[in-house]
């Protein structure tokens, strides 16, 4: 994790500004480059010398994935996504172009901060993860702001935020 040095606030590795404060977390020059460079270098070796399958992540989603389903917290209402390989979750705005493919207008989407495109999740039988579209109001997995436009892997009972509205991931 990396530490703001403004406000404190604890930021997943990569991460160049604070999601709170928006202060400049990485210094560039000439020797935190190389550093990172040789960070970076050894990482992916030690992933790289893992058996297969390779799993983007340690905690991913075991390979065999029957169904996956998300849980709306507060209405306790179920939304399947059998059979559907990457979703596109969102509110729908009259006139709007591109919709999603899961409109949470009926769960006050609105009202919680959730943006129109605002996060996708994509399925694979070796893991399931989500990605934030670059939406107003961020997205959270398991409290952790996730930095947009990176895949973050999601597990059984993890519980996503799109602005304030909480779902829960379940994957049978």
């Amino acid at each position: 994790m990396i530490t703001c040095p403004n406000c404190h606030h604890q930021e997943l590795p990569g991460a160049l500004f604070c999601s709170e404060c928006g202060a400049q977390l990485v210094v560039v020059d000439r020797s935190a480059t190389q550093t990172l460079d040789m960070i970076q270098s050894d990482y992916f070796e030690r992933k790289r010398s893992k058996p297969l399958p390779l799993l983007a992540e340690e905690n991913a989603t075991p390979v065999a994935v029957l169904s996956v389903a998300l849980r709306v917290i507060d209405s306790d209402e179920v939304i399947h996504l059998s059979g559907r390989s990457e979703v596109t979750l969102g509110r729908v705005v009259e006139g709007q172009p591109i919709l999603p493919d899961i409109d949470l207008t009926p769960y006050e989407a609105y009202a919680h901060g959730v943006s129109r495109l605002h996060a996708a999740i994509k399925i694979t039988p070796q893991r399931i993860s989500i990605m934030d579209l670059g939406s107003s109001n961020g997205t959270r997995v398991n409290g952790q702001k996730i930095v947009p436009h990176v895949d973050y892997p999601l597990k059984h009972h993890d519980v996503i935020a799109l602005g304030k509205l909480k779902i829960q991931v379940i994957i049978q």
